[in-house]
């Protein structure tokens, strides 16, 4: 038998992430080969995702990086089963590389394919769910561009970027609050353009059915259900939902109180 020494076990500890005895029982089947033992962690790790394939990945980490200019943000969510898991500080660190990464990705698929220390991020992320033992998985990827983009974290559990239409003065303060808005209110769009027609159509027929219900004239039905339309673009859309730090200014103009400057753009995930 190859005697493995207690050095090599630890470099391939650090290499891979995985437990002392797992490293130690992969070098003993390598027969002290290090490129291979870590071949065999990995093939631990897809017949652990495979078994674990049709699992709940709810808990995690949710990430927002901004880069150094401020003109470019992500938002990623890396999900895991259990909480515990997911405030583990080299999970929680993983996500925060993969944040990095996330900012040169123009989608999930390149970001899925990048290289993560020689291999791809899938490679990587089938590595630690061996490693771990619970299946892990970027749930969330998302990304916009402006000429200023702000961020806000929620206890690791949604993260929110912001896009503004210039850099101006106060930008990093409004932009980071507009972003604490949009993780406390969810709104479903930036503002009544960006809601899906299909919603628009769904909350007008709630509306009318509910008018009829109250027993008023079917004359009246459409002009009241606009009414109320307004009422959803007002709860919903981000620019126009009341500023939850002064609740007599909406979000757009709270933004208008540092300059000629709107909202242009925002990203949200969490998890679940």
């Amino acid at each position: 038998m190859t005697k493995i020494t207690a050095a090599e076990v630890n470099n391939l500890r650090k290499t891979t992430g995985a437990g002392m005895m797992d490293c130690k029982k992969a070098l003993v089947e390598a027969e002290g080969n290090f490129d291979l033992a870590i071949e065999i962690l990995r093939k631990k790790g897809q017949k652990v995702a495979a078994k674990r394939a049709d699992r709940a990945s709810t808990e995690g980490a949710a990430i927002a990086i901004v880069n150094e200019d401020h003109t470019e943000g992500a938002v990623i969510v890396l999900g895991c089963e259990t909480d515990f898991v997911g405030k583990n500080e080299s999970f929680v660190n993983l996500a925060k590389e993969l944040a990095e990464k996330a900012l040169n990705s123009a989608t999930k698929e390149e970001l899925m394919n990048a290289d993560f220390g020689g291999i791809t991020v899938q490679e990587k992320l089938i590595e630690q769910t061996g490693v771990i033992g619970e299946k892990i998985e970027l749930s969330a990827f998302e990304k916009i561009s402006a000429p200023y983009v702000g961020s806000y974290i929620h206890s690791g559990k949604i993260a929110t970027i912001v896009g503004l239409s210039a850099k101006v003065e106060g930008a990093e303060e409004v932009a980071k609050d507009v972003a604490m808005q949009a993780a406390a209110m969810n709104p479903i769009a930036l503002n009544e353009q960006g809601v899906d027609q299909t919603i628009i159509d769904k909350e007008i027929e709630i509306a009318k059915d509910q008018l009829r219900q109250e027993g008023k004239p079917e004359a009246m039905l459409d002009k009241i259900a606009q009414g109320k339309i307004k009422r959803f673009f007002k709860d919903n859309t981000l620019v126009n939902q009341d500023f939850i730090k002064d609740n007599k200014l909406s979000v757009a103009n709270y933004v208008k109180s540092i300059g000629d400057v709107e909202v242009v753009d925002f990203k949200r995930v969490a998890l679940g």
